[in-house]
């Protein structure tokens, strides 16, 4: 069985890739290996070369409306839990002046995009 939370992210990045017309800007979105489970031998060369316990699922370095980038941890639509490590990290993302939050599934997680960048223009 597929993990759930890579299907809800696997949509959202199916959405950006039709989307990159309306949004140019989605060409930087990023998405990070947590939560996909990796062999050993490859999770300590992922961990060696800076992969952190913790760190949102996708990531959009753009700035909008004050904020320098838009980080999002995607949860499955019903249950998942966010980690001490990932609400650590959330704050201390916030607290650097980005806008970092949870999003449960693949709507909700294009929903947050799409508002973070009508928000304004560069």
């Amino acid at each position: 069985m597929k993990n759930e939370e890579f299907i809800e992210q696997e949509k959202v990045f199916q959405w950006a890739a039709v989307a990159k017309g309306k949004y140019p800007c989605l060409s930087l979105l990023q998405g990070s290996l947590n939560g996909i489970r990796l062999p050993i031998g490859a999770a300590v060369k992922a961990k060696r070369a800076g992969l952190k316990k913790g760190f949102p699922d996708i990531s959009l370095p753009v700035p909008r409306n004050g904020a320098h980038g838009l980080f999002i941890e995607l949860k499955k639509e019903k249950g998942g839990t966010v980690s001490p490590e990932q609400k650590i990290i959330l704050a201390a993302l916030n607290e650097a002046g980005n806008l970092a939050v949870v999003c449960r599934g693949a709507e909700e997680a294009i929903t947050a995009i799409k508002l973070y960048l009508s928000r304004c223009q560069f």
